[in-house]
């Protein structure tokens, strides 16, 4: 069994294990069961274990604010699913993101405890900040499951992934939430680190209904 361990600056622990059973990867999950760290993704034997740092989920709040902002000053429904665990056996893969969203799909989950992906939807919108350039690239887990778009911040930009015929394809504007470039999202996480939190939320609320033409 071969191990990768990156230790960042910024102080995110990423843990790479090769050669992991299923059975192995679902009792780690079951020993995590209910707690919000370590995030854990599992591609056909390869497992990632993620400890995110103050600087991770400071970046993976602010995108998720722009999503929660934009839903509600369009009117647009949108289901946190946070970092849910999804995995399926049969494809030997499973991931749980750093945030994630139910939104075309938002109807569909109403009433919903448990998720099943084998007749359940994917999210529609997950989000992975990867300051420390991960080991494992978990574009090919989120294709599989069928997630349409993600937002990946690398600790200088957001990048737009939307999913395509054989896999995703970079770009500009997001599909899932109209008018949201990925310059947009990285300037507003600029903004971030230096604004006021307040008084950040109120710029980003005015920034959006700029997008949708209210004055």
């Amino acid at each position: 069994m071969a191990t990768t361990l990156t230790r960042p600056e910024v102080g995110e622990r990423r843990i790479v294990l090769y050669d992991i059973s299923w059975a192995a990867y679902e009792a780690l999950l079951a020993d995590h069961v209910d707690r919000s760290v370590p995030h854990f993704a599992y591609d056909k034997g390869v497992l990632e274990i993620v400890g995110p740092s103050f600087a991770h989920e400071k970046y993976n709040r602010a995108l998720a604010q722009v999503v929660n902002a934009y839903a509600e000053e369009v009117g647009v429904n949108a289901r946190e699913a946070g970092s849910t665990t999804f995995k399926r056996e049969d494809w030997k893969r499973g991931f749980e993101a750093d945030s994630s969203f139910y939104i075309r799909n938002e109807e569909r989950m109403r009433g919903k405890t448990e998720v099943d992906p084998t007749v359940d939807p994917p999210p529609d919108l997950v989000i992975e900040v990867d300051v420390s350039s991960s080991s494992l690239n978990k574009l090919p887990i989120y294709a599989q499951f069928g997630v349409p778009e993600v937002w990946r911040y690398d600790g200088v930009r957001v990048a737009i992934y939307d999913l395509a015929v054989g896999g995703y394809v970079e770009s500009l504007e997001s599909l899932v939430l109209p008018g949201l470039s990925a310059t947009e999202l990285t300037r507003l996480l600029e903004e971030n680190e230096s604004s006021e939190p307040i008084v950040w939320l109120g710029a980003l609320r005015q920034r959006i209904r700029e997008l949708k033409g209210d004055n």
